[in-house]
């Protein structure tokens, strides 16, 4: 009954918002152009400044009667972050119903500012957004009362998801599930398993056994997506069918799957299991999402929100130079890159 409960509440938000989980009622809420923008960000003015420490952060929340905080890692010139005050934080429901249960606390990740974590640790904001591993901006870290941070959201998503992951986390179906399970009750998986995937020149056909492929000299690329599928469509047609996109994906091998099907798969370890569980076990909630490994077999990176070309082929870029080698996270290696460029 609660189950079913929260999967009726997912899908009345959905169907009143008139946003289908497959499909946006627009393409410029996944398709945009993500280059730098030439001006900076002006945060909403309903964003919170960090008090110096979160816990204190956390203390003036509850006191005006919010179930926790949340923190936001953006950059100044960040086109995801514009996106996601263009669309989610502009919708009146989502944005009231945030306000209502959080404050959110802004940060930048190449910030400088002393922060004091609500585990009494303390870093400065570059140092917190690299704890939190926010390789993409936007990135979101809810913390629970007790100050304990419960889910994470890294990257931008369409609106109908990002305000399912609020639900998520105000009605603490955390505590008891993933949120890729909380949201495929709103989204049966038989519908997806409709319609064909995008095929493409560059995918390794089954079958699919990932271990066998440990050692060869490349990398992994795992596309977990689904069909009638708005957003992987657009993937392949945008992103992926860039001269630079491809001449990256041919260094590696790049497998397909569809994330509802029971595809037989070996994992790079070696596990005997099908793309659905598999997506399951990675906690896969939005398609396309792609999954990078080293050819060792161990997850390098995850690109599982939107991504249009600049930041789809940074990553690539990046698991091919093997920059996680080099760097603290994706982010300074990127940093690194356009300071060699110029």
């Amino acid at each position: 009954m609660y189950k079913n409960l929260a999967a009726l509440s997912i899908l009345f938000f959905l169907f009143s918002a008139g946003v289908h989980a497959d499909t946006n009622s627009s393409d410029t809420v996944v398709e945009f152009d993500d280059s730098m923008l030439e001006e900076e960000l002006v945060y909403p003015d309903w964003f919170k400044l960090s008090l110096g420490n979160l816990g204190n952060d956390l203390k003036e929340a509850k006191k005006a009667g919010k179930k926790g905080i949340i923190t936001y890692f953006g950059q100044k010139r960040c086109a995801y972050c514009e996106q996601f005050f263009k669309t989610s934080l502009a919708d009146t429901d989502i944005k009231n119903y945030l306000q209502r249960h959080y404050d959110l606390i802004a940060f930048d990740i190449w910030g400088i500012d002393d922060i004091v974590d609500t585990d009494g640790k303390e870093y400065t904001e570059r140092e917190l957004s690299v704890h939190y591993k926010a390789n993409f901006t936007p990135s979101l870290v809810f913390y629970d009362a007790d100050g304990k941070p419960v889910f994470r959201l890294r990257g931008y998503y369409p609106p109908y998801k990002f305000r399912a992951a609020l639900q998520y986390v105000v009605e603490e179906f955390y505590k008891t599930e993933t949120f890729s399970a909380y949201f495929e009750r709103a989204t049966p998986g038989e519908y997806f398993l409709l319609g064909g995937l995008t095929e493409r020149d560059f995918f390794l056909e089954e079958p699919y056994d990932l271990a066998s492929l440990r050692g060869n000299g490349k990398p992994t690329a795992v596309f977990f997506e689904q069909g009638n599928c708005h957003a992987c469509d657009l993937l392949h047609s945008g992103p992926l069918s860039k001269d630079l996109s491809i001449q990256e994906i041919e260094k590696m091998n790049a497998i397909q799957l569809n994330m509802w099907a029971d595809t037989p798969v070996v994992t790079p370890q070696g596990k005997k299991t099908t793309a659905r569980e598999w997506a399951r076990s990675l906690d896969i909630f939005y398609a396309p999402s792609i999954v990078f490994f080293d050819e060792d077999g161990k997850e390098i990176i995850r690109v599982d929100s939107v991504a249009q070309f600049y930041r789809l082929w940074g990553v690539m870029d990046y698991v091919n130079q093997q920059g996680y080698k080099y760097s603290t996270d994706y982010q300074e290696w990127r940093l690194k890159q356009r300071k060699v460029s110029k």
